[in-house]
Order: structure tokens, then sequence, then C-alpha cells
């Protein structure tokens, strides 16, 4: 059985590359978002079906990259360049969005190192664990 959990979308996340798919993308992007919640409400199964990727875990807390495509669109998950990074937080049942971006919006370059960078600079809860 899977666990329920709650999903919170970072200010940090919202304020930053959310705007721009919401610029975008408008009615697919409300449809998207909605998605990607009701997802995160059963994270173990992104987690079993491979398509959420764990990068760290403690006790209490995994740091997942998940892929997404946009509503609407033929891309697959991963040809989308669209990528989340979250938080999840077992403890509490918690999945904690801390970022929305597509592959480009971090500029050339280990996209991976840049993602971690962003993560360390305005999350200092989740920066030990990076």
């Amino acid at each position: 059985m899977s666990i329920k959990y709650s999903v919170n979308i970072e200010k940090y996340a919202e304020r930053h590359f959310i705007k721009s798919f919401e610029k975008k993308y408008h009615r697919a992007w409300d449809i998207t978002i909605d998605t990607l919640i009701r997802e995160f409400q059963s994270f173990d199964i992104l987690l079993d079906q491979s398509i959420a990727e764990m990068i760290t875990e403690t006790s209490n807390i995994k740091i997942c990259k998940v892929e997404f495509k946009i509503a609407g669109t033929n891309q697959s998950r991963h040809g989308s360049g669209n990528r989340c990074i979250v938080a999840v937080h077992k403890d509490v049942s918690l999945v904690n969005v801390l970022l929305i971006y597509h592959k480009n919006n971090l500029g050339g370059g280990n996209e991976t190192a840049k993602w971690k960078q962003i993560v360390k600079n305005n999350y200092s809860n989740y920066c030990e664990l990076l």
C-alpha cells in the first residue's frame, strides 16, 4: 500500500521557473501542474516505476528528480527536458517541490551541478544532503 503524501510547492519554485511555464503553456500548464500534484501524492509509485530518480536519501528525507511532460504535447517525459526536484519527507508524508524547470533554463554545462547549487543557495535545510 502506498503512502498518501501532502504536496507543497515552495515559494522559490513558484517565483522562478513556474512563471515561464504558465506564460508559455497557459491552460496546458494548469493541467500539467494538477497532474504533477496528483502524481506526487502517490510518490512511492513514481519511484517503483522508475519515473522518479532518487538522488540522495537520509533516514527521513529523499531528494529526487522527476521528469515530466506538458499536457497535450507528443514528447516523452525524458525528451521534453522538463524536470522537478523534490524533497520527500517520509516522517510527515510530505513532498516539497523545490524546483520545476526546463533543462535549458539552467544554461549550458552540467545540469545536475547547476540545480544542486540552486538548491544549496535557496534551501539551507537541504544543503547538507547534497
